[in-house]
């Protein structure tokens, strides 16, 4: 399969951008947020894909609008105020599809019944990755606006911007975009053509911690939001939330728990009532546990998310597992 989060264009950058902050903060005893002109937020929202609760069959929990209702309330009950997830597959190597009308109504069954699930406590996400042309879309989105998500990831490809604005026009629901981008020159088009109110850099893509500044800064010119994206484990979470401290326009941070990712940096970095408390730690504001690290070498061959070969089957429907396959898959 090919990687589903590569870009067009994607650049090679160097590994200074990334250290250049961190490293000048932990010689000077100072937190990150602090050299990009101190601490603006006291706490940052965060949010949660929904995942598998204990009692959930795991393979069955991606095609069930029941059990995603039921993780949202559990995150809801653990202080969350804003839960993501993606029922509308299949992503595959075709390119931009129209959705089958089975994955519409099962985009619209999660949203009803999470949205049932939380009420006014906690915003949908609803998540895609780029799957759909700009017609299929808009089909997509017009059906998913009585339940009001906070906003619609990614529709399409975010190398077309003119396209994507036509989403945003078309569609109620904010649109937001960003993963595969990097360096601002690739934000400033969305941002130009109207194409996206919600700007989602990785911190681990987009060109360092300064870069991304440069992009919030871009973005509250247009009066758009920053919330950055999380896939590269809890090294980048930290860096995110630092950026996110120092900032007036950040919405929320994305939030992967894990016992293991907390063992990594030593649970210097935790969710507390669904809100991030921020570190005054030096750097990143972050312990690695390097020698935990070092025992547990990724020796797979597969990608966090992979696109298919199969086209989208409109005879039978598609059972795309989530953004977290399920292990047993």
């Amino acid at each position: 399969g090919g990687d589903l989060s590569a870009g067009a264009g994607e650049l090679i950058i160097d590994s200074h951008a990334h250290l250049d902050l961190p490293v000048f903060g932990k010689d000077r005893d100072r937190p990150v947020h602090a050299l990009l002109g101190g601490r603006t937020n006291a706490q940052v929202r965060a949010y949660t894909y929904l995942y598998p609760l204990p009692q959930h069959d795991a393979a069955a929990f991606w095609t069930s609008p029941e059990m995603a209702a039921e993780s949202a309330a559990d995150c809801v009950a653990r202080g969350y105020t804003a839960v993501k997830f993606d029922p509308a597959g299949p992503y595959t190597l075709r390119g931009g599809h129209m959705p089958a009308r089975s994955d519409i109504s099962r985009s619209i069954a999660f949203c009803k019944a999470i949205r049932e699930a939380v009420g006014d406590k906690a915003d949908l996400l609803f998540g895609t990755h780029g799957q759909f042309t700009t017609a299929g879309a808009i089909r997509l989105g017009k059906a998913l606006e009585p339940y009001d998500p906070l906003w619609f990831e990614e529709p399409i490809p975010p190398d077309a911007p003119e396209q994507m604005a036509k989403i945003a026009r078309g569609v109620r629901i904010p649109v937001a975009t960003g993963e595969r981008l990097t360096t601002k020159a690739e934000f400033a088009p969305l941002l130009r053509s109207g194409a996206a109110e919600i700007l989602q850099p990785a911190l681990g893509r987009v060109g360092g911690i300064n870069e991304a500044k440069k992009i919030a800064a871009m973005a509250e010119v247009y009066n758009a939001q920053v919330a950055p994206h999380l896939y590269a484990g809890p090294v980048e979470w930290a860096a995110n939330v630092q950026l996110a401290t120092a900032i007036p326009n950040i919405l929320m941070c994305e939030c992967i728990e894990t016992p293991f990712h907390e063992r990594l940096i030593k649970g210097s970095i935790r969710v507390e009532d669904g809100f991030i408390a921020v570190p005054d730690a030096p750097g990143l504001g972050i312990e690695v546990d390097e020698e935990l690290a070092r025992a547990h070498p990724y020796t797979g061959d597969g990608l966090h998310l992979e696109m298919q070969e199969a086209p989208c089957d409109y005879a039978n429907g598609n059972a795309f597992q989530g953004s977290a396959p399920a292990e047993n898959s």
